[in-house]
């Protein structure tokens, strides 16, 4: 017999307050309901989930990794609901997308709402994510169309070209570093701040340290572009960040952003699908649109100068 959901959006409302009673008051049912549905998940799994005390509930570790399940189980229904909930509504199509983290902070989230505009009865879902993940849901069918930078392992699925950027570094405006660009062998004697390991931006910056035989001193590892700004106001470090992206945060942190002149600092991205959509369906529809949003400009390298 499989758990309800009811039974399973009780428990986490129990773990999360660690009282029954407010659990209870919370699912509109009474108390002896709430502590019978509990007891029967713990004889469908056949396994405690809770220490019960005086002072409330406990999770035990069984009851622990179960939070994270249920927690994921209550999620995905819910969007469900949301989702099919379009259709009530005339909307006849949801498209996930999931962008990595330069082309979200940059320029993605105006082109899917372009696009939006024009196509009501299309509804989008976008995420954040870095390239890899992004490919691995596409992959999956998690993701209908994944916006990553070239590199990625593209192999057997479909894509496209779409927009570029180019790595800049970013340093306090006090900073001894100056001119209207700089390369980066310059920057290997110092302190760099970061995006932890697992982006392609990280990998990158690795392997170019790698081919100067440098090592690279990456202090400060981070999530978010905004973080690495934040990191260097505080004087922890310079950063290495798309141009546009750290453009946006440099006025208010009183920073200043130098293109780098290497010709790998260039950066091209593209549109992923697990085949080629046709042509006039949602999807198609939307990878067209996201393709023609690329200028010229955007698919060869710009010269790294101040001005760009």
């Amino acid at each position: 017999m499989l758990p309800d959901l009811d039974s399973l959006a009780l428990f986490v409302r129990a773990a999360e307050m660690g009282n029954l009673t407010r659990a209870a008051e919370a699912s509109h049912i009474t108390v002896p309901a709430a502590s019978r549905r509990l007891s029967l998940l713990e004889h469908q799994f056949k396994a405690t989930l809770f220490e019960r005390h005086s002072r409330g509930l406990q999770l035990t570790p069984a009851g622990d990794h179960l939070l994270k399940l249920a927690r994921e189980v209550v999620a995905g229904v819910q969007q469900m609901r949301a989702e099919m909930g379009n259709y009530a509504s005339g909307q006849h199509a949801v498209l996930r997308v999931h962008g990595n983290t330069s082309a979200m902070t940059q320029f993605l989230p105006a082109d899917v709402a372009s696009f939006q505009a024009g196509h009501a009865e299309v509804r989008i879902v976008l995420e954040e994510c870095w390239s890899e993940e992004a490919v691995r849901r596409v992959r999956s069918g998690e993701a209908d169309l994944g916006v990553v930078v070239e590199g990625a392992d593209l192999h057997g699925l479909w894509s496209r070209g779409y927009r570029g950027d180019r790595l800049a570094a970013v340093v306090r405006d006090d900073d001894p570093l100056d001119g209207e660009a700089v390369s980066f062998h310059e920057l290997l004697e110092r302190d760099l701040v970061g995006l932890e390991g697992g982006s392609t931006l990280t990998r990158l910056l690795s392997g170019q340290a790698a081919q100067h035989l440098r090592p690279m001193a990456l202090r400060v590892q981070v999530r978010s572009f905004e973080a690495v700004c934040r990191a260097v106001e505080a004087r922890l470090g310079i950063g290495i960040l798309p141009m546009a992206a750290a453009r946006s945060f440099a006025p208010a942190m009183q920073l200043k952003v130098l293109p780098l002149t290497d010709e790998w600092a260039w950066r091209r991205m593209r549109i992923v699908m697990r085949s080629q959509p046709p042509r006039e369906t949602p999807l198609g529809l939307l990878a067209a649109h996201l393709e023609g949003c690329a200028a010229p400009g955007d698919l060869a390298p710009a010269p790294a100068q101040a001005g760009m």
